[in-house]
This record gives C-alpha cells, structure tokens and sequence, in this order.
C-alpha cells in the first residue's frame, strides 16, 4: 500500500521528511499557506537587493552534507558553499572590535592580545567543545525523543557533570576577559536560552562555530530551500502553495482527511512541520496533548524585530556577519527571558551579504539585515518598530564610523505580528523552543502524538530543536519514526 503523507508547512523539517519519505515509496504532498515554500527561510527580493527574511548563519556544513549524501547527492550539486574570511566581526564600542577569522590559530592569537594565557585555554575549551560535538551531532540528535535511555551511551556517560553545570560557569571559571566571554557565549544563543540556562554540554556549538567556521551559500540561504525543493521534486514531492490547512480531521482515533482552503483532502497520515501549538489546535481540544498551561510554562526561544534595508553605497567598517556588543548582555537578556519587556539598550546583529555575494546587491550597493533579540508576546506597533530602528542605527553609524541614514533606499520590517501572521508563530517567537536542560531530548513535545494514530510533528519545537541543522535531522528522526509504524 503506498500511504499519503499529508506534510503541513515548508520549511526545512518539512522538506527534509518530505524527501526521506519520497524516496521510501509515500505519497508525499506538502502544503504552504504562503505564497512560496521556505517557512521561515523565505527570501525577499526588491529593487534589485536579495534578504534572506530569516536565517542567515550557515554553520555545521557536516549536517547539510549528510543529508545531501542521503540521497546520493552532494551540497555541490545544488548550491555552491563559500567559508567567510572573516567569520564575523563582534564590535565592543568604537574603533573597538574583534574579528574572529576563519582558523582556530588565528582565533587563539586575537584572544592571546585581548588576554595574555587565553590562547591555550580556547585550545583546551574547543577540544573539550569537539568532543562533545563528535558524541552529539553524530550520534545523539540522531534519536528521536522517545526515551530517557536514548541519552545514556558509554560517552555520555563520561560526560554527565557536563549536564548540570552551564556555559556561562564554564566560560567565566577560565576567561576573565568581558569580550572574550562574550565571544564565547555568542554561539549558545542559537539554542534560544541564556548561556547561563544552558548545559556544559552545548558547547559543541563553539566547535561549530571556531572548528568549522561559517560558510555562506552563493545567493543566500535560500539556495539552500531551491536545493532541497528540487531534490524533493525529484523524488515525486508534490508542493501546494497558497494552501492554508484548517483542519485535521480525525475519525475514532486515527487522521482521515485535512481542510485545505475549504476542500477536505483525504489522508493516511499527516506530518505537521507547523508551529507545534498551532497545529495542536487544528484538532478537536480531547485530542491536543499539550495544554494551554503547559505551552505558558515552556521557555521560549526570542522573537525578533528584523529589518531589510537597501543602501545606495557600499559601507564601511563592516563584515559579512556583525555583532553588536556594546551594551549590557545580561540587562538585555533579563528583558527577553525573566522579566519580558522591550529592551532599553539591545544587542543587535547585521549582515551584508553583498560584502562577500555581490548578485545580492545592485553595484555599488549593500543590502541590509539587521536583527534585534526580543521576547517573545511583546505589543508590536510600526511607533515602536522606527523607535528602534532609530537606536540601532545611531549605534551603527557611532561604531562604524560614518553615516548610513541618507544612503537607505527602502526599509522592510518584520516583527512580533509577522511570525504571528505568516507563521502561526507561538506568542510569534522566532526560533521555537530553548534547549534548556528541562527542555533537550526526550523532555521536548514527541514527534508523535500519543493521542491521534498517524499524526506527527516535526521542526524547531520538538526534537532535536531550534536551529537549521536540528530542524534538516528533525525531518530524517520523523519520517524513520513514520516508516517504522507503517512499513511499505
């Protein structure tokens, strides 16, 4: 029998389960209430300028091979990967910056001439942060959240205080130094949490980031999207856009069918790549198996205010990826995750693409992505988007050096209301769930739900978590999980 996978959402989990389940014999329909498919990696294109709208790092290029190779392909073969050189610049206040290069013995000299004796304790830190890299991307968030046992292995269990301290602990007991601590507690704000919340553990994502240095796909991330759509057509995927699901219909206790745009579609299993919350509403309330209590509970991962800027000029003092480190971090994370309110000094990030991606920009031109943390719920009003347009870009034109303001061609926002609208975002949170040590592994919401027979979830809200990687081995976990409850 040649079961219909009905997958709700496009993004890179769903893409991912959809080729997997392809290539195995399903009958695989993917359905995208947007214009085009990407999900949170969609791209915006005017006047010439090229935006990813949504990630815009592409590290851990080892995941996105091992998917490719998967299906006997090559990354290569769809998109064309350039590692940046720099990897990004971190800017403290002005004419005061690190850029972190694209080796780890140019990295240990930049830390040895902020703090003399660093360089040997970064050696001894990322070793440690590649170990846990080897026991964790090739193994661990390889299983699918089923059991607590899934995380007990000879190497974990070597590994176990590593569970209970945290980042920060660990950080600060070797760097004394305020801008190398920072630096090295950047990385784990991809897993949505506070280095002061995250496991030891997590530090893989240090070797992620000085081990295998950050790479751009030519064209941006969404090449990324075109590779993986062109594999999944390849394979026999069938892509609905504009296609917004209203329902899951459920008879006895197993999906029969799916409100698409008014029209019930008949199914055997469906597999949403959705918000997890949002999906869970598309069900009769008996059959959600998670309450509105126990969403309100979980700590979110940030939303995030997003601007698209185009310039007229090429600009200066900048790199591919810019961190703007010049405020306090522990004032602007209090204000995200324990007392939620707009922030009075963010951080912020921007990259130009153009700097290193010419086609992303017209000549002489740089596109613009500026990013600013923020908890997820906040009100969002266009006042408050320029308010804060206004304090990123008088700290921009401050710490680089010139002025920007008369050269903006066009600015774009997204916010809070957007990954609301256009997501059915969770309180419009921008990157899922954190990777609390009260939320890793088994303890995040199941790929399966334990109410519905043939339904499943996939993406940045359950296993293995937020991130690009995470959501592409999302995709594999479900659709092994899929096969082996209804074999071909």
């Amino acid at each position: 029998m040649k079961y219909r996978v009905s997958i709700i959402g496009s993004g890179f989990a769903s893409l991912a389960a959809a080729c997997y389940l392809s290539k195995d014999g399903y009958k695989v329909t993917v359905f995208e209430k947007n214009d085009t498919i990407g999900g949170r990696a969609r791209q915006l294109k005017k006047d010439g300028f090229t935006f990813d709208m949504g990630p815009s790092w592409y590290w851990m290029p080892d995941v996105f091979e091992r998917f490719f190779n998967d299906f006997g392909h090559s990354t290569k073969d769809y998109y064309r990967l350039d590692k940046l050189k720099p990897a990004y610049k971190v800017l403290f206040g002005p004419n005061e910056s690190i850029t972190i290069e694209d080796t780890l013995e140019k990295i240990k000299k930049a830390f040895e001439q902020e703090e003399p004796g660093s360089a040997v304790k970064l050696q001894k830190f990322i070793d440690n942060a590649q170990s846990n890299y080897d026991i964790a991307i090739k193994d661990l968030v390889y299983r699918p959240g089923i059991s607590p046992l899934e995380l007990v292995t000879p190497a974990t269990i070597k590994k176990i205080g590593q569970f209970f301290s945290t980042i920060s602990r660990d950080v600060r007991k070797e760097f004394s130094n305020k801008k190398l601590i920072q630096i090295l507690e950047f990385p784990v704000l991809f897993l949505g949490a506070k280095p002061s919340d995250t496991p030891s553990f997590y530090s893989f994502m240090n070797y992620a980031d000085f081990g295998l240095g950050t790479w751009h796909p030519i064209g941006g991330m969404y090449k990324v999207i075109e590779g993986m759509e062109a594999l999944a057509l390849s394979l026999g995927v069938e892509f609905k856009t504009k296609a917004t699901v209203s329902g899951i219909n459920v008879t006895g206790q197993a999906v029969t069918s799916i409100n698409v745009n008014d029209r019930e579609i008949e199914t055997d299993i469906v597999l949403s790549g959705a918000d997890y919350h949002h999906s869970e509403t598309l069900l009769e309330p008996r059959l959600r198996q998670y309450s509105p209590e126990y969403w309100e509970k979980k700590t979110f991962a940030p939303s995030s205010l997003l601007f698209y800027v185009g310039f007229n000029k090429k600009l200066a003092n900048i790199e591919h990826h810019n961190l703007f480190f010049d405020v306090d971090f522990e004032a602007h994370a209090k204000e995200i995750y324990d007392e939620p309110a707009w922030p009075k000094e963010p951080l912020f990030y921007a990259n130009f693409t153009s700097v290193t991606d010419e086609g992303t920009a017209p000549e002489n031109c740089e596109n613009g992505f500026f990013l600013i943390p923020i908890a997820p719920g906040l009100k969002d009003t266009e006042e408050l988007r320029e308010a804060y347009f206004e304090k990123i870009m008088t700290r921009f034109e401050k710490l680089t050096g010139q002025e920007v303001r008369s050269s903006i061609l066009f600015k774009e926002s997204f916010c809070v209301k957007d990954f609301i609208k256009d997501y059915n975002s969770y309180k419009g949170n921008a990157y899922g769930m954190a990777n609390t040590l009260l939320q890793t592994a088994f303890l995040r919401p199941k790929l399966r739900s334990s109410k519905v027979k043939g339904l499943f979830f996939t993406g940045q809200l359950t296993v293995p978590g937020p991130g690009v990687p995470p959501s592409l081995i999302s995709g594999k976990l479900v659709a092994g999980l899929i096969q082996k409850e209804y074999s071909i």
